[in-house]
């Protein structure tokens, strides 16, 4: 009875923390909601290409505590570096002038907004404040305990 009981809890908790992921949006709607709450936005400029983005997806991104954080202290942005989302930030609008359809699987232009983030290389995470201003930039794979240190 109490083996079966453990059971049941242990899988009622797996599933719990299974469910929970970072509630990504997009620029416009992380702008729209740090009207609202005031919280930085926080910015995973990644790539369809990058190794190393795909592993912060699969282990950080994943992990409960940076769920946890990420969810209640920042509005989080998935944003795709060289894709062709257009993103209206501080009276300016953002493109991608060089995206090719052809290649969205692969290699593509950069984003204007990815070179107003001054991303050098990716993964690149970016932490811009209520102003609009980048206060942190954090550029590389990051476990989960090295991530929630910078945050």
């Amino acid at each position: 009875m109490k083996k079966s009981l453990l059971l049941v809890l242990f899988a009622l908790a797996s599933v719990i923390s299974y469910g929970q992921e970072v509630k990504w949006m997009t620029m416009k709607e992380a702008i729209e909601a740090q009207k609202k709450n005031k919280k930085p936005i926080f910015i995973d400029a990644y790539t369809v290409w990058c190794g190393p983005c795909k592993l912060l997806d699969r282990n950080t991104f994943t992990d409960s505590k940076v769920i946890e954080v990420l969810n209640q202290r920042y509005n989080p942005v998935k944003f795709n570096a060289e894709g062709n989302e257009e993103i209206q930030f501080q009276g300016k609008l953002f493109k991608n002038p060089n995206y090719q359809e052809a290649r969205k699987k692969s290699r593509n232009g950069i984003h204007e907004f990815t070179q107003f983030l001054k991303v050098p290389g990716y993964p690149t995470m970016a932490i811009i404040g209520s102003n609009g201003t980048v206060l942190k930039s954090i550029v590389g794979y990051r476990t989960p305990e090295q991530l929630l240190a910078e945050l």
